[in-house]
């Protein structure tokens, strides 16, 4: 028998007035998973995890929590809780006291909630910090409080609305793995709000991604980086390079694509291609492989090779990005910064890469989701 989900979507609608934030949004959230909303601002995903939460009303559709339909029961009385951005900790109350809030307002005696501040306080590693104030805190300290508030009384759900955008960039990747491992421990379900494509990868067993209110693809991190639905998800999702294009030709499943007089080779149509029809041509940079012109012997195993002008090199720290000309168009590969073999800008060099890396998309593939979701 199928497992319950621990929340469940169906239909839901909303509209602020005449602006629709989400649009018929149907999702299956698992038991016990690290589960993410992610998408640009203003795309919805927020306004999800507040209909979740109980703190927004839908205009459309249903919520559930463990199969009971919990659409008109309010946020107090929902077995899930949230984190926010600003971490909403009481200025005048003690770590410990803050920890307590939720337990005193369900009649819990200061005495039988002890231990169980003292538990959520180790969890989140913060164990000897009870007589503290917020103020006395480092922005990590405030957030693993906060999260320690919001589990002490282990809820079914724990909603996450960007919990770590007011943090820097090495505090956050710590708090990321901070997050994860608590969400290992206690096995809770973890609904995640984020516009950090990297965070998401990294934390999710699943990913929701999300635009205009729609969502545009479901699944786990590798199905999402390595065969995203759409030009939208292709380009939200790591780095991509994007090549406008003309099918000259289609093979069972191979499809001939002109770009600007090169021809490129795909192994992976996201469509049903006739000759003629206007393309897109996605590659990811890390799949290109770059040759000197004097050594093409590794070139040969590569559908698709061509040479190129070099036009661009950036050095990012670990490595190198090159950005070559073809045509009209352009190419970014990476090099990481050991293979480096000291290139200038109008170095010609040989670039090449597999078929099976091609991801190919009719051109109008997002304005007729649109379209065919708003209908």
């Amino acid at each position: 028998m199928e497992e319950t989900p621990a929340i469940k979507l169906s239909g839901i609608t909303k509209w602020y007035g005449s602006v629709q934030a989400v649009c018929s949004v149907n999702l299956d959230i698992r038991q016990g998973e690290f589960f993410s909303l992610l998408g640009p601002s203003g795309c919805g995903k927020t306004t999800t995890l507040r209909v979740i939460a109980g703190l927004e009303s839908p205009t459309a559709g249903r919520v559930y929590l463990e199969g009971e339909d919990v659409t008109d029961v309010p946020p107090y009385r929902r077995n899930v809780n949230t984190v926010f951005q600003d971490y909403a900790l009481f200025p005048h109350m003690t770590v410990e006291e803050n920890i307590y809030f939720p337990l005193r307002m369900r009649k819990i005696s200061r005495v039988e909630a002890r231990p169980m501040i003292q538990e959520a306080l180790a969890l989140v590693n913060m164990s000897g910090f009870e007589k503290r104030y917020p103020h006395q805190l480092s922005g990590g300290q405030r957030q693993r409080i906060a999260l320690a508030r919001a589990l002490v009384n282990r809820p079914k759900a724990l909603l996450l609305d960007e919990p770590l955008g007011a943090l820097d960039f090495k505090l956050r990747v710590a708090m990321q793995k901070v997050l994860k491992d608590i969400q290992r421990n206690v096995r809770i379900t973890f609904v995640y709000v984020t516009h950090d494509q990297t965070e998401a990868i990294t934390m999710s067993d699943r990913i929701c991604v999300m635009k205009d209110g729609l969502i545009h693809q479901v699944g786990t991190s590798e199905e999402i980086y390595n065969s995203p639905s759409s030009i939208f998800v292709a380009g939200f999702i790591g780095d991509m390079n994007f090549m406008e294009g003309v099918v000259t030709e289609r093979h069972g499943d191979e499809v001939v694509v002109d770009v600007n007089g090169f021809i490129i080779r795909s192994g992976r149509p996201m469509g049903n291609f006739v000759v003629g029809e206007k393309v897109m041509v996605c590659v990811r940079p890390e799949k290109i492989c770059a040759q000197d012109v004097c050594n093409l012997e590794d070139m040969q195993r590569f559908d698709n090779r061509f040479q190129a002008v070099i036009t661009r090199i950036v050095f990012r720290g670990n490595d190198y990005e090159i950005t070559v000309g073809l045509g009209e168009a352009s190419m970014r590969l990476i090099e990481s910064a050991s293979d480096f073999k000291g290139e200038n800008e109008g170095d010609s060099l040989y670039v090449g890469f597999l078929k099976e890396d091609v991801l190919l998309y009719p051109l109008q593939a997002e304005e007729e989701k649109t379209h065919e979701q708003l209908d």
